[in-house]
């Protein structure tokens, strides 16, 4: 009996009342702080800027299968924030973009090479390259020249390439050297290929000429039988217009085709004046038949 009389006070002595409880509780910050405290320690929307400004996991910029090709090209590419941070790094590997294909090159240091060396049936290719990507646009892209186009070839390049030719066979190859023989078969095409040797005499028995198969049948050495001016090479199987454009081109016209100009210019003039001047008892003699 004493026994549980005494626990009982030691109960009630530790034990504090309901209503002191509940102060106690009324005591302590509301709810509505509570909450205010708790918007007050890192948020949530900071949570999220923090978690924005650390960096994504890499992400492609393009499709990659693992397998890099030849002509792929990888790099990367990172992008920061206004504060510094790094917000995404982006890798990719880039295979269907092709580059622009180079222009051609009109550099003369192949052509000069090549005719060094003796190789004339390269320098031939080479030289008609070089008309091509100097005739223009159009002219590359079709692949050949049109006559039309030898105008818009610039005067120093094509004394370029004549020099080279000259220079590399003791004045025997070269547009020059083609237009002098030109000029003295009085601008006969037939003559002038014959000339040069672009044509072959026909074993008949009426003389006859046909045109030289390409390449095999045209001289790429150079010796005391090679025909003059027979190099470099001009297609006129379509027509004599383009060689003629090339051979008629301001850039081959000497001085000593000026001065021809002049002297007959003069003599023309002068007989001009005799025949004015001298009345009826002179007369010219006629060679013709």
């Amino acid at each position: 009996m004493t026994t549980n009389s005494l626990q009982s006070l030691n109960y009630r002595h530790h034990t504090q009342p309901l209503a002191r409880q509940r102060r106690v509780s009324l005591d302590a910050p509301p709810l509505s702080q509570q909450r205010r405290v708790s918007l007050d320690s890192p948020s949530l929307s900071r949570q999220r800027r923090v978690s924005i400004d650390s960096p994504p996991p890499t992400l492609p910029l393009y499709p990659n299968n693992g397998s890099s090709g030849s002509g792929s090209n990888n790099y990367n590419q990172n992008i920061y924030n206004s504060r510094g941070g790094k917000i995404f790094s982006l890798s990719a590997s880039t295979t269907s973009v092709p580059a622009p294909a180079p222009a051609q090159s009109t550099t003369f240091d192949l052509l000069a090479r090549l005719l060094s060396a003796k190789d004339f049936r390269e320098a031939d290719n080479e030289t008609r390259r070089l008309l091509i990507a100097l005739a223009g646009e159009g002219a590359e892209k079709r692949g050949y020249v049109f006559f039309s186009e030898v105008q818009f070839i610039p005067e120093a390049d094509l004394k370029t390439i004549d020099n080279l030719w000259k220079n590399a066979s003791n004045n025997k190859f070269g547009y020059s050297v083609q237009k002098k023989i030109w000029e003295k078969t009085e601008k006969d095409f037939t003559r002038f290929f014959i000339k040069v040797g672009w044509m072959k005499k026909l074993d008949t028995e009426v003389v006859q000429y046909n045109y030289r198969a390409f390449p095999d049948e045209f001289v790429w050495k150079l010796d005391q039988e090679t025909p003059e001016g027979h190099l470099p090479l001009t297609n006129a199987l379509r027509g004599t217009q383009l060689l003629s454009c090339i051979l008629s081109h301001p850039a081959f016209a000497s001085n000593d085709d000026e001065q021809e100009t002049v002297v007959e210019q003069e003599e023309q003039e002068r007989e001009n004046k005799v025949t004015t001047t001298s009345g009826k008892g002179l007369f010219k003699t006629n060679y013709s038949f």
